[in-house]
């Protein structure tokens, strides 16, 4: 029948003293020990019927493969280091929510491919370009935040000059160094504001900076100011705050707008934590969310759901990020040309927009 495979025969071996090794399956199968070593790594190279046979033996030897031997062998460690970097939180976390919800999709990602992954805090004071590599710690970075992109730039170039297999979550630009994946910051920032303006916002501020600093903002500023653009309603720069992602940052957004005494009926947060304070600030002030001030966020954490109203936001999809990361550094390490690429954000509207 098509597609139909007979199961592996059932094998009836003689007992092998001792623990069996590769050499002993070889012996047994009939091909190298190279080839053994291939099949039991899954690789296409070894066709089909005579993996299966070698899988069967190895099973009814309970053969385990030595990963320590295999990777030492290889010269890798079989091993993945997550960085995760320090951000302001309101606990001692001090790591983002959003790249939390990350690290579900790079575990997994990393465990379908056989590797295990280094989980490291690193603070952006300290030496945290330092090469894993050389220490054989891991083959390969996954960077997760950075802070000041062009205070981060540097030791970035130093990792690539050091040959550093890396890639890392962030904006794609050009003429960056290394491989970056990221969502479409400028496509996200432009939806959300096509959306509040579509619920009849005219005059919305946005919170977060708005500078080659911070590229992933910078770009959600300059969907933003498009949209408005296109709205026939340039972004004006007295509705455009500062503000670093925490809640805190976007509590103080809101009392500087209120400082300047500026008209504007709806916010757009370049993230959910930024958009969470101001929401608390604008309660604070009697202003009603959405009938007075429409917000909008960016990120999509899980809190985003729960506060009241539901917060809308632009979602990024995580568990693809997750997969892309990893998938993207294997090909690093496997000496594959690998490019930056950006994945579709999509807006998730709720209650504080009024949807």
């Amino acid at each position: 029948m098509p597609g139909y495979a007979d199961p592996a025969p059932s094998l009836v071996i003689a007992p092998i003293k001792g623990k069996a090794t590769s050499l002993d399956i070889a012996h047994l199968a009939g091909v190298s020990q190279p080839t053994v070593s291939r099949a039991l790594r899954g690789s296409p190279m070894v066709n089909e019927e005579t993996r299966r046979r070698i899988q069967a033996i190895a099973a009814e030897l309970n053969y385990k493969v030595d990963k320590n031997a295999s990777n030492l062998r290889r010269q890798h460690s079989g091993t993945i280091a997550l960085l995760f970097f320090e951000d302001p939180t309101p606990d001692d976390s001090q790591i983002n929510p959003f790249f939390l919800s990350m690290l579900g999709s790079i575990t997994r990602a990393c465990a379908l491919q056989s590797y295990d992954l280094l989980i490291s805090f690193q603070q952006l004071s300290t030496n945290w370009q330092a090469d894993y590599e050389d220490s054989n710690k891991a083959d390969g970075l996954i960077l997760l935040g950075y802070g000041d992109y062009l205070e981060a730039q540097s030791r970035l170039e130093q990792l690539v000059q050091q040959g550093t297999h890396f890639v890392r979550w962030g904006a794609v630009l050009p003429g960056q160094p290394g491989v970056s994946i990221g969502c479409d910051n400028f496509q996200g920032g432009h939806d959300i504001s096509v959306h509040l303006i579509g619920q009849g916002r005219r005059d919305i501020a946005f919170l977060g900076h708005a500078s080659n600093h911070y590229p992933e903002f910078f770009e959600r500023y300059r969907g933003y100011a498009q949209a408005l653009q296109d709205a026939g309603s340039p972004a004006q720069p007295s509705l455009q705050v500062d503000a670093v992602t925490s809640e805190q940052s976007g509590y103080e957004a809101v009392q500087e707008l209120i400082r300047r005494r500026v008209r504007f009926d709806a916010i757009f947060a370049a993230s959910d934590l930024i958009a969470i304070g101001a929401m608390k600030a604008l309660h604070e002030h009697g202003r009603r969310i959405p009938d007075d001030v429409a917000v909008a966020g960016f990120d999509d954490i899980p809190l985003a759901a729960f506060v009241t109203p539901g917060l809308s936001t632009v979602q990024q999809d995580t568990k693809r990020a997750g997969q892309i990361l990893v998938d993207s550094l294997l090909r690093l390490i496997n000496g594959e040309a690998v490019e930056s690429q950006s994945i579709p954000a999509r807006v998730i509207p709720r209650g504080s927009t009024g949807a």
